[in-house]
């Protein structure tokens, strides 16, 4: 593995991941809930992430796979192309500086808080790696607004943020940026 590379890990069907999953979806093979980016200090590999557990953190890398795999579960690695390489060290380093800050529950984009593919979009936003789009929160099935994410801003207060620009790990993995490399296990 290299600094910066990306590792998306896959969705499962239900709870949080699976409303995640359910509303960005990009096609079949990428089903992704999280993604943390690979940071190599000498000998040492650590994945600097935003999760809900510990908010925008470093782990060492052997910590972040027991607690996102589930049995059996594979992470795919994914690495910039060649001519995007170049924007790793600076991305790298503004991911780092972003570690300590909280985990951003509401999904509305803000700079005191970030979830998993804000935490990562911001850290490459200079070299413009990847991009916002507008998020959606409506069931593809259904064509209304999924249930769980209903009930999720309700209980905030909030309005669900259809349309808000935002950013999500399928629409991270979709990038034309991107090579999918590998998997972990």
């Amino acid at each position: 593995m290299e600094n910066g590379d990306l590792l998306f890990v896959p969705a499962v069907e239900t709870g949080l991941s699976g409303a995640i999953n359910n509303v960005t979806q990009t096609e079949r093979k990428t089903s992704y809930d999280h993604i943390g980016i690979v940071k190599k200090e000498s000998d040492h590999l650590y994945v600097l992430h935003a999760a809900p557990k510990g908010g925008s953190q470093k782990q060492k890398i052997n910590h972040f796979l027991k607690e996102q795999t589930k049995l059996g579960q594979k992470i795919d690695v994914y690495r910039l192309k060649a001519e995007y390489k170049v924007s790793i060290p600076n991305s790298v380093a503004k991911a780092e500086s972003l570690v300590g800050k909280p985990y951003n529950f509401n999904y509305i984009l803000d700079d005191h808080s970030y979830y998993c593919s804000d935490f990562v979009e911001r850290a490459f936003r200079d070299h413009e790696i990847f991009a916002l789009e507008p998020m959606t929160f409506v069931d593809p099935k259904t064509n209304k607004t999924n249930a769980f994410w209903e009930k999720w801003y309700q209980d905030k207060n909030l309005k669900v943020p259809e349309g808000e620009p935002g950013c999500n790990p399928n629409g991270l993995a979709a990038s034309e940026k991107l090579n999918k490399i590998g998997e972990l296990q």
